[in-house]
C-alpha cells in the first residue's frame, strides 16, 4: 500500500480534528493504525471504518488522559490488539480560552495533566513495546513560540513543556534509531475550533489572515508532515520543533 507497509501507528486523540487526519494518513500510507479516543466511542469507530473504507487497518481503544493510571490503562487496551508499535503520535490535547486571573487551579492541572503529562508516560511506557528505528511525534502548537492568544496561556505553557520533552526524548532514544518530533500547527479548521471559526465570516477571514497563504489550515495539511516524519525519508530529522502553522510566524 505504501511506506507504512507492515508498521502499527498508535494516535492519542485519533477520533476527530487533527488526529483524525493522522489516522486516516497513516493507513492509506500502510500502518495498521490504533485510534484512541478518550470519550467519543462512535468518533473513533467511525475513523475506523474510514481506514477500512480506503483499504486500510486499524481498531479503536478507549482511555481518559489526565487521570491516574491513563498511560498503563491505554497501553493495556492497546496490548490486547497489537503486539509492539513502530510509530506514536502523541495528539490528544485540550485547551480553552480563559483570561489569566480567572485560570482556576482545577483547569490548570487538567491542561497539564492531559497535554504534558500524559504524553510523558505514554511514551515512557510505549518504548517497552517500541521497534527500533520507530518514531515519536507531538503535537505542539504555534502558540508555545508567540504570544497570539492571551487567553490561552495556560495551553501554550503545556506545549511549550511539549516542546522541551521533545528536545529531551530524542536524546533518550536516538541511540536505538527513534526520532521524536514535535509538529506545530496554527488555527485548523476542526471541530474543536468550530464554535467561533465556523459561524462568524469575520473571524475565519481573521483566521485565514494569520497564513502567508490567505487561507485556514486543514487536518491534511498537518497529517502530511507527520506521515513525512513517520517514513523512512524523515529517519535522519529529530529533536526539532517543526513550525506548520502555514507561514502564521513568518
Amino acid at each position: 500500500m505504501g511506506s507504512l507497509e507492515g508498521k502499527t501507528a498508535l494516535v492519542t486523540g485519533g477520533s476527530r480534528g487533527i488526529g483524525r487526519a493522522i489516522a486516516e494518513r497513516l493507513g492509506r500510507d500502510g500502518a495498521r493504525v490504533a485510534v484512541h479516543y478518550g470519550t467519543n466511542e462512535v468518533a473513533a469507530k467511525e475513523t475506523v471504518a474510514a481506514i477500512e473504507a480506503a483499504g486500510g487497518s486499524a481498531f479503536a481503544i478507549g482511555q481518559e488522559l489526565g487521570v491516574p493510571g491513563d498511560a498503563a490503562a491505554l497501553w493495556e487496551a492497546f496490548d490486547r490488539q497489537a503486539d509492539g508499535v513502530d510509530i506514536l503520535v502523541n495528539n490528544a490535547g485540550i485547551g480553552q480560552p480563559v483570561p489569566f486571573g480567572e485560570v482556576t487551579e482545577e483547569a490548570y492541572d487538567r491542561h497539564f495533566g492531559v497535554n504534558a503529562k500524559a504524553p510523558f508516560f505514554v511514551a515512557q511506557l510505549g518504548l517497552a513495546r517500541m521497534r527500533d528505528r520507530g518514531r515519536i511525534v507531538n503535537i505542539s502548537s504555534g502558540l508555545s513560540r508567540a504570544a497570539m492568544m492571551p487567553d490561552q496561556i495556560t495551553y501554550a505553557m503545556t506545549k511549550g513543556a511539549l516542546d522541551v520533552f521533545t528536545r529531551y526524548l530524542s536524546k533518550v532514544v536516538g541511540a536505538r534509531g527513534i526520532t521524536v518530533n514535535a509538529v506545530a500547527p496554527g488555527i485548523i479548521d476542526t471541530d474543536i475550533n468550530a464554535d467561533w471559526l465556523r459561524t462568524d465570516d469575520a473571524a475565519w477571514a481573521e483566521a485565514a489572515a494569520y497564513s502567508v497563504f490567505g487561507r485556514v489550515g486543514e487536518g491534511s495539511d498537518i497529517a502530511d508532515v507527520v506521515a513525512f516524519l513517520a517514513s523512512e525519508d524523515g529517519r535522519w530529522i529529530t529533536g526539532q520543533w517543526l513550525d506548520a502553522t502555514g507561514g502564521s510566524l513568518a
